[in-house]
This record gives structure tokens, sequence and C-alpha cells, in this order.
């Protein structure tokens, strides 16, 4: 078949470890898709989502924010910041933390780091827009 091999790592450990058809990743140039004998390939990450299509036919969503995946000799490894499965998103809790990213944006305090705010910003949109994605498309 046309099956590779993909693996998600995160500093938490393994994520993701089977046989997979193809995956489509936020490359910070742009989204895209690792398929049977790809081109050996490193490439950064962005804030996204990242599809797996896995060798049963089945899929399944990851929200990731940022790191690298390098495809070698019809492997890919992907060592994530951070991943989780879109169905475990705590909906709440990205709500929570977009809310003080916001307030930290909006605050006239020159020791905000504004640029970490608006990267945690970033992330919570990603989980929150995700995990809506996936209750829709489940029902």
């Amino acid at each position: 078949m046309n099956n590779f091999h993909a693996q998600i790592l995160t500093p938490e450990g393994s994520l993701f470890d089977e046989e997979v058809t193809g995956v489509r990743v936020p490359g910070e140039m742009g989204s895209f898709e690792v398929k049977t004998l790809h081109a050996n390939i490193i490439s950064s990450l962005d804030v996204g989502k990242i599809l797996i299509r896995k060798a049963t036919g089945e899929e399944q969503h990851f929200a990731v924010t940022g790191g690298f995946v390098e495809v070698v000799d019809s492997k890919l490894t992907l060592l994530a910041e951070a991943a989780e499965p879109v169905e475990e998103i705590d909906v709440e809790r990205a709500k929570n933390a977009k809310q003080r990213a916001e307030e930290r944006l909006d605050a006239d305090d020159a020791d905000i780091d504004k640029e970490r705010a608006q990267k945690a910003l970033k992330r919570a949109k990603n989980r929150i827009k995700l995990a809506a994605d996936i209750t829709v498309n489940t029902q």
C-alpha cells in the first residue's frame, strides 16, 4: 500500500505513532501535505492544524503551536512545541487564555511583552476555532 510512518513528538512524549497515507501540516510559509514517497524535507511549523489521514482510512486532527517537521526516507517526524488532539481541547481554558492575552495587549503597561501576548492570542484563537470546527463536523 501507499503508507508511510508518521510520529508526533512533544516535550511530554509521543502523541501519535502510526502508519498513514498523508499528513497536512501548517508550515510557516504555508500549509502543505506529505504523502508516500515525499522528498526529504525539513520545515518549521506555524500555529495551526495537523490533519492525519491514517492507513485505516480515518482522519485525526491536532492543534499545534509550532515546531518542526522532518521527512526522511518516507518517515515523517513532527517535533511540536505543544500539540493536542482537537477533540481534547479544553474550550473554556482556551477562551480564558484568549481573554488574558487580549487584556495584556490592551494594557498600557510597558512591562508587558506584547509579542508574547500576541502569540498567546494566536494560539488561543486557533484552539477555539479548531474545537468549533470539529464540533460542527461531528454533528
